[in-house]
């Protein structure tokens, strides 16, 4: 297992600047694609066969992407973390949390259509705590804590490996901050966060099911000066 989370050898390849115009070639044909009605998947597959883009290459595209009705209302539910003083917030524990370590390990993050920065590492049901977790923990914490949020509830999903290490690390370093945490251990947390307010979250589903969304990822981002790469669009 690579040390490095969210990162392969080959992304120095998969995301050149040569590689990413191919990219972005590509991401205009499949935008095309899914406006009118296609599934994405399909779409990316179809594309990514005629480009000759890499699993890896597909994927960053596939997670970047997003309808115009996708796009408008996500945009039309996002509140500033500016706004939140006083009120719960509700986390989505390991997208989260994975992203900011990601982000920490200077793994490959990705600048998407909604403004979201996402991540690609691949979760798939096993998680391990790497040296970077508690310091992407109190990252997440420290940006609360500046907004002045009165609760977060935070959301590990029971099926995956090393969720109860994970709550207990959020809940010592948690201690430090002022929000009141709830760490909650569920079997299905996309579920659990659909129609909420004030979700945090880079989760494609649960942005299109809440009832509204905070941007947490991208300002952390902004706030440590990481740069996430944009494979879509013009030139």
């Amino acid at each position: 297992m690579n040390a490095k989370r969210g990162c392969v050898p080959e992304d120095e390849r998969n995301f050149s600047p040569e590689a990413i115009h191919t990219m972005r070639t590509a991401s205009r044909h499949i935008r095309y694609l899914i406006n009118e009605g296609y599934d994405l998947k399909q779409a990316a597959t179809f594309a990514g066969n005629h480009f000759l883009l890499s699993e890896r290459q597909r994927l960053a595209v596939m997670r970047s992407l997003a309808t115009d009705e996708q796009l408008a209302g996500r945009r039309s539910r996002q509140v500033p973390i500016s706004g939140l003083e006083g009120q719960q917030v509700w986390i989505d524990g390991f997208n989260t949390i994975i992203s900011l370590e990601v982000m920490l390990n200077d793994g490959i993050l990705l600048a998407c259509m909604d403004g979201t920065v996402r991540d690609l590492a691949a979760l798939r049901g096993t998680y391990r705590l790497i040296p970077e977790t508690s310091a992407a923990v109190r990252l997440m914490l420290q940006t609360l804590e500046r907004a002045r949020v009165g609760r977060a509830a935070i959301l590990l999903d029971e099926p995956v490996s090393n969720s109860g290490r994970l709550k207990a690390l959020i809940a010592d370093i948690g201690e430090e901050f002022s929000p009141g945490l709830d760490i909650q251990i569920l079997r299905d947390v996309d579920r659990s966060l659909y129609g909420r307010e004030n979700v945090i979250t880079s989760d494609s589903v649960i942005l299109d099911r809440c009832a509204s969304w905070i941007n947490l990822a991208a300002r952390c981002a902004e706030d440590i000066g990481k740069t996430a790469f944009r494979v879509w669009g013009m030139e």
